[in-house]
């Protein structure tokens, strides 16, 4: 039989949570962000679950086409621009619309033979300093583009890099507003925090919120607020079985560098997923797993294709029995994937686009 273990996608789960940060931002479009191949949960597996989005978000052309071979034929915007001239081409015939965040990509507009002109989104740099003009520069830029036959419709765009801490996005958003004010176009200035946290204020939520992370069953601003507080659905399930049980007595250690040292007479399950599969090294003992839905912990070091969990007192457990990882077991029991996230020191994000490739995904 194959190694027991697998990734579930859950649609519902994924509908469930568009439709939550619809709520979140009424009277907005969204934009559903599909990119690291929709945060490693595949985008043809998710795409119907989609649909009901206003547009897809992504960053690669190869990932815009798959949209459009779906059969999309709405808004599909890339986050970063193109990244060559000849990419405009493509954006022409396939009818993507895309960021413009320096003055290169104004110039390979400018040289762009094209009978389709193009959707572009004007990218500022109101303080998290990655990609977009500064506020000083913005408007000379608006004119350039402006100024363009290649150019139909320019909206503007900003990424907030607080909205998930205490900072919040004051200091952005009034640059955001200064700057663009009276200028004729869309808004789009809301990731996933911004818009649970802020999306009732149309400052804020502009004309399109952009849902990443809330879509996957994440909470934008963890431990602050968990899923649950923000009534999402977890979208990926990580689990396996019990491929072995060892009864320890106090003293007997567990695992590479015996970092585990039983206080006790204990019993613990060797679960089949390691980091080779996506699990994180880095969490230690006391990182979160549930055993036949029951909540226990891991022990000792992650190794890389099993890992080892305490299953004393933990009822029914043997050979065979249910792990999760993350995501929800079967008896419907949550285990959210920021908790385990945390344990490791990283977000929920990289988790899910860590899943390696061996294993196996189903789509329920």
């Amino acid at each position: 039989m194959p190694r027991p273990i697998q990734a579930t996608i859950h649609t519902a789960a994924v509908q469930h949570n568009l439709a939550r940060a619809r709520r979140a931002a009424v009277d907005a479009n969204v934009w559903a962000v599909v990119k690291a191949n929709a945060y490693g949960h595949g985008i043809e597996r998710v795409f119907d679950a989609l649909r009901a989005a206003d547009g897809f978000a992504l960053l690669d052309l190869a990932e815009a086409e798959r949209i459009r071979q779906l059969g999309w034929r709405g808004p599909i915007l890339l986050l970063e621009g193109v990244f060559e001239p000849r990419d405009l081409e493509l954006c022409s015939r396939l009818g993507i619309w895309h960021s413009v965040h320096c003055d290169q990509q104004i110039d390979w507009l400018a040289a762009h033979k094209t009978q389709n002109p193009h959707h572009v989104f004007l990218k500022m740099n109101s303080g998290m300093n990655r990609l977009g003009f500064t506020p000083e520069r913005y408007r000379a830029a608006w004119a350039r583009l402006n100024a363009l036959p290649q150019v139909d419709e320019i909206g503007f765009i900003t990424h907030f890099s607080d909205a998930d801490g205490p900072r919040g996005i004051h200091h952005q958003l009034q640059v955001f507003l200064e700057a663009t004010r009276d200028l004729p176009g869309e808004r789009t200035l809301s990731n996933s925090a911004a818009t649970l946290l802020r999306g009732s204020e149309s400052d804020v939520r502009g004309d399109w919120v952009r849902a990443g992370i809330v879509l996957y069953g994440s909470a934008p601003d963890y431990p602050q607020r968990t899923i649950a507080d923000w009534e999402l659905e977890p979208t990926m399930t990580l689990s396996g079985k019990l491929i072995g049980v060892q009864h320890l007595e106090k003293g007997d250690t567990v695992g590479y560098g015996s970092t585990y040292v039983a206080e006790g007479p204990m019993t613990i399950g060797v679960a089949s997923c390691g980091y080779a599969d996506g699990y994180p090294r880095h969490c230690s003992t006391g990182t979160p797993v549930l055993v036949n839905g029951v909540r226990t912990q891991l022990v000792g070091r992650v190794s890389m294709d099993m890992l080892t969990v305490d299953i004393t007192g933990v009822p029914g457990t043997g050979i065979g029995s249910e792990v999760t990882f993350w995501g929800k077991a079967s008896n419907g029991v949550v285990l959210p994937i920021d908790e385990v996230a945390q344990a490791a020191g990283t977000v929920g994000y990289e988790l899910m686009c860590a899943l390696a490739p061996r294993v196996p995904v189903v789509v329920d």
